[in-house]
């Protein structure tokens, strides 16, 4: 069973919920030893005294407070809760907010709460409540030393408090080279926002996290298994000379790339954008006995048989003559 990370009660109003807060997430990193290069020998760390060079056990280690340049105030877990008993044993609810207002660059880190001892049906009630209303609720937490900003969200079975960045953290954009705000001023035209639109609709589908996978992680163990089989384990690779390549100066043509993705992973949209290219291809022949419009080729071609009724319609509100004839493919 997971270990609690602190236990104490969120707090609204009169509200008094005794919960237990648990970690969400798990680290799933590749787990590299510092070696020397000159030896391959791992390398350690030692805690040590500045003034006698002697190493330290963690039994005669306590935190301290510099106040003043190699003078400290000694602080030790029962000084840190006194501070403020009531901060470190509550999650204080200050507000409710839509979850869309809150930017998702303030999110950091994710955790669980479980009800206490005798809090099921008032943990449950917040949860529901939030569910129910939409919003989010805004706390402040202390852990360890440090106060945190969080939000509270219901999730599917339970709450998630997923501890917030203060606004003083959040760097801003000036200064970063970003594309005008809307279409228009991005200079992006219609055609491409609708050939865009068709890719997502075709690449679109249920969440499903299960199916991503770490696969970085797994390719460097395929290569350390591959270095191994190659008697290569005290091989350094060095960089590449080649370097990156040069950057290309031609103008990205937006509409091919699109019409790409589409033959891939939206070939309906992309058969539908081609059959509509087609048609804008044919106009309707001249009327009779009057000549052909300015610009426009005289030489035939063979004709195309006629087009349903139902598909002439447009055809027809292009077309000058009062009936729908057989159309010619413009030279």
């Amino acid at each position: 069973m997971a270990r609690s990370l602190w236990k104490g009660a969120i707090s609204f109003g009169l509200v008094h919920i005794p919960v237990e807060l648990y970690s969400a997430v798990k680290e799933h990193e590749l787990d590299l030893t510092m070696l020397d290069k000159r030896d391959f020998s791992p390398i350690g760390f030692r805690r040590y005294n500045k003034n006698t060079n002697k190493e330290v056990t963690w039994d005669n280690i306590i935190k301290g407070y510099e106040y003043q340049s190699g003078e400290y105030v000694v602080l030790s877990d029962e000084d840190l809760k006194q501070a403020n008993v009531k901060a470190t044993q509550t999650i204080d609810i200050m507000a409710f907010v839509d979850f869309s207002e809150v930017p998702l660059t303030y999110y950091e880190t994710p955790y669980y709460l479980a009800p206490g001892r005798g809090g099921d049906k008032v943990y449950a009630l917040l949860r529901e409540t939030l569910r129910k209303a939409g919003k989010i609720a805004i706390a402040t937490v202390v852990i360890r030393t440090k106060q945190h900003l969080c939000a509270l969200v219901a999730a599917e079975e339970g709450i998630i408090m997923n501890t917030l960045r203060y606004a003083e953290e959040i760097r801003d954009t000036e200064g970063l080279k970003l594309p005008a705000k809307g279409t228009k001023a991005a200079g992006i035209t219609d055609k491409e926002l609708q050939m865009a639109l068709s890719l997502v609709e075709g690449m679109s589908e249920e969440w499903a996290p299960e199916q991503y996978r770490n696969t970085y992680h797994d390719d460097v163990l395929k290569l350390v298994e591959k270095k191994i089989a190659a008697k290569q384990t005290k091989t350094i690779t060095m960089p590449s000379k080649e370097g990156e390549p040069a950057p290309s100066s031609n103008v990205i043509d937006l509409v091919a790339l699109l019409k790409q993705s589409l033959g891939s992973k939206g070939k309906a949209a992309a058969a539908e954008d081609t059959a509509d290219e087609e048609e804008e291809e044919y106009i309707a022949p001249p009327k009779p006995k009057k000549a052909a419009p300015r610009g426009a080729s005289t030489k035939r071609t063979t004709a195309r048989p006629a087009a349903s009724k139902s598909a002439a319609k447009p055809a027809a509100k292009r077309a000058t003559a009062t009936k729908s004839p057989t159309r010619r493919k413009a030279a």
